[in-house]
C-alpha cells in the first residue's frame, strides 16, 4: 500500500503542509514514521479522510482548489469493478470526479484505493492517468 508524506497529502487535499501537519498533530489523520523518522499517511487512510473532508466542506478560509489544463491530481477513493466496465472515483481537493472506463484499463493501470492518480477532463469524458 502506498504511503504519503505530509507534503504530498497536503497537495492532494488542496491545503498547505502546515494545515495537514496540524490535522495530524490533532489526530484527525493517522500517521506513522518511516525508517528516516518522516511522518507518513497510509493511502487508504488518506482516501477516507479526503472524502470526509470534502463532505464537511473543507477548512474554513481554505483557498479553492483549481486545476491547470483540466487536470485534477488527487487520490483514488473508490473502485467498482464489473465484468467489462469499471467506475473509479477520485477526490481532488474538494472535487469528487467519477470516471467510467473498462475493467481492463483499471487493471492495466494497477489502480487501487489510496493510490495517487490524476483525472483529466476533456468535454464530457474523464480520463485517468496513474501517477
Amino acid at each position: 500500500m502506498q504511503s504519503y508524506t505530509i507534503g504530498q497529502a497536503a497537495r492532494l487535499l488542496g491545503v498547505s503542509p502546515d494545515t495537514a501537519r496540524r490535522w495530524a498533530d490533532a489526530g484527525r489523520i493517522t500517521t506513522h514514521r518511516d525508517e528516516n523518522g518522516r511522518r507518513l499517511i497510509d493511502g487508504r487512510d488518506l482516501a477516507a479522510f479526503s472524502v470526509q473532508l470534502a463532505r464537511s466542506g473543507g477548512e474554513e478560509g481554505a483557498a479553492p482548489y483549481t486545476s491547470a489544463r483540466n487536470a485534477f491530481p488527487g487520490i483514488v477513493t473508490a473502485i467498482k469493478l464489473g465484468d467489462v466496465a469499471a467506475q473509479v472515483e477520485i477526490q481532488a481537493g474538494p472535487h469528487r470526479l467519477v470516471s467510467l472506463l473498462t475493467r481492463e484499463a483499471v487493471e492495466e493501470l494497477g489502480l487501487e484505493v489510496g493510490m495517487e492518480a490524476t483525472a483529466r477532463v476533456k468535454s464530457t469524458n474523464v480520463h485517468i492517468d496513474r501517477v
